[in-house]
């Protein structure tokens, strides 16, 4: 390297070195010390904003406290078709699976077996009042010749043995007629109550037994459709019935001109369509399971409600009053117990345990732990003592879905 050179490289780092004085002349003391150090260079990062989480104010409706149970539909007259004398099938015209009206012929039993056996009683009826006759004509006879002495007194006392033995023998003879009449009827088989009748069990052709008992052959069976009870199988500790149930039961309120209403809803209904009243409480507790028995009746004019179906129950068990309904979704459980966040002052998450009660209208109640005008956290990944930015949503999701149509469609407008 030449000389010229060598002064052109020294003065170039020279007026380098100057520039980097200068530069470091305006850069904080800490800065200069740390590149002087030699140590690295750590920037604080910049604090991220509060996490964004749904909110929603809580929902206050005047409403009665209630207890939901599941239970069974039966029927409230239930029969098994059974004969009461036996022989052989003769016709069926049951209707497997439709109405029937109470009277309406469903089986009908060969009845000449039953014909002879009623013309054989009459036969004998009409022997027996003959013999009757003719002793009531012996008797009066014998009357008129005992003063002269024409006969003994024996010989009356006969006469009158007589005529009361053929009289026992003619009523006999009725009876006997009365019940071959019976049995008569008896081979007609019609719907004692009007309702749905089962398939058919036992076809024409077949011979059947007949009994007063279950020995004879089960035909089918016929349960009412109008109305229908419900039995519902109560889960409630033994504080709440001596607190509500045991103090107002419903004979109880019978007289008081009052009742408990009852809302009902199956398996695939949403809430509750059918509205009942509550006419039976059972007298004990059952101690295996720790429940009581309690039945509702419901009217059932077009046969929907069929009998063997599981139901939801619902039983209002105080009365009306303003009540306190959250997003279900929002309630969070914390061994065991279930609590709520809630927004508090300067945006800041808070801890509430609750108690809860049953749905009403697609949100829960809450017994205890929430005020009205209070806001709840509805969902996020967020714990007490945080900072949060809030976004405000409609408490019951419904209304969010509908609130959700009308942004989208707004925001379709402006573009």
């Amino acid at each position: 390297m030449t000389r010229t050179s060598r002064i052109f490289l020294f003065t170039l780092a020279a007026a380098a070195g100057g520039a980097l004085l200068v530069y470091l002349n305006g850069v904080p003391s800490i800065v200069s010390r740390v590149l002087t150090s030699g140590e690295t260079i750590k920037i604080a990062p910049k604090p991220s904003p509060p996490p964004q989480v749904p909110v929603g104010q809580v929902v206050t409706r005047v409403a009665a406290r209630s207890s939901e149970f599941t239970g069974v539909i039966a029927a409230v007259k239930t029969v098994e078709l059974r004969p009461r004398v036996g022989g052989t099938l003769e016709s069926v015209t049951v209707p497997e699976g439709g109405l029937v009206e109470r009277g309406q012929l469903l089986f009908q039993i060969d009845p000449r077996p039953f014909e002879i056996a009623l013309q054989n009683a009459e036969a004998r009826l009409q022997r027996a009042e003959v013999l009757f006759s003719q002793g009531e004509t012996d008797l009066d006879r014998s009357q008129r010749l005992v003063p002269s002495g024409s006969i003994s007194t024996k010989t009356f006392d006969d006469a009158l043995s007589r005529k009361q033995e053929r009289q026992a023998q003619m009523l006999e003879a009725r009876a006997a007629v009365a019940a071959a009449a019976l049995d008569l009827s008896y081979s007609r088989l019609t719907a004692p109550i009007a309702g749905r009748v089962d398939k058919v069990l036992v076809t024409e052709g077949n011979l059947v037994t007949g009994a007063s008992g279950a020995t004879a052959t089960l035909l089918t069976t016929i349960v009412s459709v109008d109305p229908v009870y419900v039995y519902v199988y109560f889960d409630i500790d033994e504080a709440t019935y001596l607190g509500f149930l045991g103090q107002t039961r419903p004979e109880a309120v019978g007289r008081q001109g009052t009742t408990f209403p009852v809302e009902v809803g199956l398996a695939t209904e949403n809430g509750y369509p059918h509205s009942g009243t509550l006419d039976f409480l059972g007298n004990r507790v059952d101690r295996g399971t720790g429940t009581i028995r309690a039945r509702a009746v419901l009217a059932n004019p077009d046969g929907r409600l069929t009998p063997g179906l599981f139901a939801r129950v619902k039983l209002a068990t105080s009365a009306p009053r303003e009540t306190v309904l959250i997003d279900d979704q929002a309630v969070g459980t914390d061994q065991g117990r279930r609590y709520v966040l809630v927004l508090g002052a300067g945006n800041k998450v808070e801890y509430r345990p609750v108690e809860l009660g049953a749905m009403n209208e697609g949100l829960r109640v809450v017994d205890s732990g929430l005020n009205p005008g209070d806001t709840i956290i509805i969902k996020g990944l967020v714990r007490p003592g945080m900072q949060v930015t809030p976004n405000r949503i409609a408490m019951a999701p419904d209304q969010r879905s509908v609130n959700g149509v009308a942004n989208s469609s707004s925001q379709e407008a402006r573009r």
